[in-house]
């Protein structure tokens, strides 16, 4: 196993990493701009009012994307298992 191939394995290891997790922390992101307009705009300064809906909706994101993410994942390591075997041999 050369350096140029340990480089690429690692680079598409955190390219899949960073593509899986990204619409997640989108919709953390946006949640949590939507309560933070709602509070300044209410004066309300509940400290739970940030972190409930923030963990709901991230949760029910990943509900929703999990089959994306299996599919994302079991290609990404079916690619590096095949290749693993061909240098084997």
């Amino acid at each position: 196993m050369t350096e140029e191939l340990l480089v690429e394995i690692l680079k598409d290891a955190f390219t899949t990493a960073f593509i899986i997790l990204l619409p997640i922390l989108a919709v953390a992101m946006f949640v949590g701009i939507v309560v933070s307009i709602f509070q300044a705009a209410t004066s309300i300064q509940e400290m739970t009012l940030t972190f409930v809906p923030k963990i709901f909706f991230t949760v029910l994101t990943i509900v929703v994307l999990l089959p994306w993410i299996i599919d994302t994942l079991v290609t990404f390591t079916e690619k590096y298992f095949t290749m693993f075997i061909t240098l084997v041999r």
